[in-house]
């Protein structure tokens, strides 16, 4: 293969970096200034120079233009409501007082005052905090912080392109103020928010930006005709102004489709499109608008969402075809490299074979460059990349890590039958009263209890080698012991074991299952401070033996009432994971089912009666348009229902989702065929349990009365309240009660007084129901 010269040099760009640093120092640094062991001023000269270590790193690498703005103490879309001056009344004292503390109140709620819902970036792990809007917003622009990072980039001689998230984007991403009608709609605003942006244009100009990239990545999901209309309106307008820098508008994570027309006609300079995956449809819909005449095309060819090593000859070849579609064809990855753990190299105890297919931020960044010096000075200035990069695809794709014949075998041989419990709901339903014995209102917990300083601990010296497996089994023992006596004296009515021994709801399954590899220091931004490390599969996926028998059962040793058996479910395991690309998403999801499906026969042969299989992710890995929902739903839920579907009546299956928005997977929920549910609704305002009282959920349900993602200990009144307002669409013998989700972030103080409030509010509230009427 040969691509000729382009007319001008290709430059190699990135939408956004990893904040964390290589060793978290962000996460410990904001820690640290939540307990007062960090002043400010340490915090501010910690994440400047993360900035800069990040900036070097790209230019080291051969970037030739880094992104600005992208950096962030706790989410991108937080720092934009700042930007835009939409402040929630609530927080305004508390940033007027202190712009910091105001911000992370936002972010994370006082005492005294909630937080800002947080929910999903599109169908990523990463949660973005939810604009408040109503129609009496009065938007402000604040670019400091903006124009403050432009200028740092640009004072260590580096070409620097600031990236703010888009209005058309950030007004749909808003939901109604409290108290706002349910039905406002914020893309109302634009006309108010338009001037906003362009005062935070002509300030970033003035500093000195050429380029400034606006992310829409909310076009590439559907959208009526009035939202493009909206879309086309916002770009002419920003497009017309006189004091302005140079635009350039990105979308990622899927087609742009209709949007791509609107956008490709506005007077913008350029597009930033991501040709991975289903957006690889990007490329046949630019030749069908006739291109970009006289504009830029950043072209997102390699992927910035998975871990695997580009295809560098393909990629080569799509963007030598991109060539004669645009003016300028610059190389980027599909979107931020936020969803990618930093260094691969990082990861010394990785098999080297398999160590050859993977690629993080710095290796992304490499092949990004390599892309951009090809498509420049032609491929014969890449040979010797070209060469290893088939050697290593070559690996991968023969590789007998990659393939396991018996349990190809089994997932083939799977019938329907398998996938559908023996008898239908009601049934079920009336056997587990009669074997649980449950009061009305029954309260649990969703699994996991504080992880403590002395856990991580021991979970540090086992892998060290300081102390022996039995010790470590003494310590988490001792641990389980606390947890469920402290259940039993707050009176919850259906245990957990804690997850004590449990470093993360995926990577601790990983860790036992044959085709999974877990990182050491592939740390990836979840929310705020909470970091996850996305486990890697690279195989075909089986269980060798069980994984939580020993500490369920242990746990039910202990009591007399049911403990649930915790397991994470088989959609979860994979959004969760860096998934392979070499074969469909379905049959992943069978292997990871049969293999949960053995572990939760083993827990139910072994006394379990209650056993929790948390999909989390269900709504999050949803296609992000409509015409791939239907295939979607029909391989998860499958994979779900192939899950649970091995055990008796009387054994009763729940359930966990939490921070989606569940509205348009409601008839997904329901063929889950689960007998109990658990979602998120405390910060919503139980939303989801009027909607699924609208469409009808027969099953019983426990929608969060405690927001655990706020250091928040809400009043026994307070969770009463909530419990009433979920009595108004759910029947009481449907209701449990429950937090939002695990409490492994919390500290112990708050999680003993937040749960006792929790059992006395079911208690008044149960006790309340069962008075007669005067």
């Amino acid at each position: 293969m040969t691509i000729k010269s382009a007319a001008a040099t290709a430059r190699a760009t990135v939408y956004g970096y990893p904040r964390q640093g290589q060793n978290r120092e962000l996460k410990k640094a904001i820690e640290g200034y939540w307990k007062g062991r960090v002043t400010a001023d340490a915090l501010r000269h910690t994440a400047a120079g993360l900035r800069r270590t990040n900036w070097q790193q790209l230019a080291d690498a051969g970037l030739h233009e880094v992104p600005t703005g992208d950096f962030s103490y706790y989410d991108h879309v937080l720092d934009t409501s700042v930007m835009v001056g939409a402040i929630p009344a609530r927080h305004r004292a508390a940033v007027q007082a202190d712009a910091l503390d105001g911000y992370f109140a936002m972010a994370r709620g006082t005492q005294d005052v909630a937080p800002l819902e947080m929910t999903k970036w599109f169908d990523t792990n990463y949660h973005y905090l939810v604009p408040e809007l109503s129609p009496d917003t009065a938007f402000s622009a604040d670019s400091t912080k903006q124009v403050a990072e432009l200028k740092e980039a640009l004072a260590l001689g580096l070409t620097a392109r600031p990236v703010l998230v888009g209005p058309v984007t950030y007004l749909l991403l808003a939901k109604p103020a409290p108290g706002i009608a349910a039905d406002f709609q914020p893309l109302t605003l634009l006309d108010r928010l338009l001037p906003v942006y362009a005062e935070v244009l002509a300030d970033l100009r003035a500093a000195g930006a050429e380029w400034v990239q606006l992310d829409e990545p909310a076009l590439v999901q559907d959208r009526t005709p009035a939202e493009l209309h909206a879309a086309a309106r916002a770009y002419r307008e920003l497009g017309s102004l006189a004091d302005r820098p140079k635009l350039l508008v990105a979308s990622y994570f899927d087609r742009l489709g209709e949007a791509l027309p609107v956008l490709a006609k506005a007077p913008v300079d350029g597009l930033a499109l991501d040709f991975t995956g289903p957006a690889a449809a990007n490329l046949d819909a630019l030749a069908s608008v006739g291109g970009l005449p006289g504009k830029r095309l950043v072209a997102g060819v390699v992927d910035g969402r998975n871990v695997w090593i580009n295809d560098l000859e393909r990629s080569l070849s799509t963007l030598g075809t991109l060539l004669g579609l645009a003016d300028r064809v610059d190389v980027a990855a599909s979107c931020s490299l936020l969803h990618v753990p930093l260094d691969a190299t990082a990861e010394r105890q990785v098999d080297p074979q398999i160590a050859r297919w993977l690629a993080f931020a710095r290796q992304k960044t490499a092949e990004i460059a390599t892309l951009a010096r090809g498509l420049t000075e032609g491929t014969g200035s890449i040979a010797a990349q070209l060469a290893a990069n088939r050697a290593d695809l070559a690996s991968r794709a023969g590789s007998s890590l990659t393939h396991d014949p018996a349990v190809r075998a089994r997932a083939t041989a799977v019938t329907d039958a398998e996938a559908r419990r023996s008898q239908p709901y009601p049934e079920r339903a009336a056997a587990q009263r009669a074997h649980l014995r449950l009061p009305l209102l029954p309260t649990t917990t969703i699994g996991s209890f504080p992880q403590t300083t002395e856990l991580r601990t021991a979970r540090a010296d086992l892998r060290a080698g300081r102390i022996n497996a039995a010790a470590y089994e003494e310590r988490i023992e001792a641990e389980i012991r606390e947890v469920v006596s402290f259940q039993e004296k707050t009176g919850i009515d259906v245990l957990v074991h804690g997850e004590a021994e449990r470093n993360d709801m995926v990577q601790y399954f990983a860790e036992q299952l044959t085709g999974y590899l877990a990182t050491q220091h592939g740390w990836v931004q979840s929310y705020g401070t909470r970091y996850v490390r996305p486990p890697i599969l690279a195989g075909d996926i089986s269980r060798p033996e069980p994984m939580t028998v020993r500490w369920t059962t242990y746990a039910q040793s202990l009591t007399d009432r049911p403990v649930k058996g915790m397991l994470t479910g088989p959609v979860t395991m994979l959004a969760w994971s860096f998934v392979r690309d070499d074969q469909p998403l379905a049959d992943t999801a069978r292997q990871v089912a049969l293999a949960l499906r053995d572990e939760v026969n083993d827990l139910e042969a072994t006394g379990t009666s209650v056993i929790q299989v948390d999909e989390p992710a269900l709504r999050e890995t949803l296609p992000l348009r409509a015409t791939g929902h239907a295939a979607y739903l029909a391989w998860a839920t499958e994979a779900f229902r192939l899950t649970t579907s091995g055990v008796r009546p009387d054994t009763q299956i729940h359930t966990h989702m939490c921070y989606a928005e569940f509205g348009d997977i409601l008839a997904a929920i329901e063929d889950l065929d689960a007998d109990v549910i658990s979602l998120e609704a405390a910060r919503s305002h139980m939303q989801v349990a009027g909607e699924l009282a609208t469409a009808g959920y027969p099953r019983e349900v426990g929608p969060g009365v405690y927001d655990i993602h706020s250091p928040r200990v809400p009043g026994a009144d307070e969770v009463a309240a909530l419990l009433r307002k979920g009595l108004e669409a759910i029947p009481a013998e449907r209701l449990w009660v429950n937090p939002d989700c695990g409490l492994k972030t919390r500290g112990w103080p708050e999680v003993r007084t937040s749960l006792e409030n929790l059992v006395t509010a079911a208690r008044e509230v149960r006790a309340a129901l069962a008075m007669p009427e005067s």
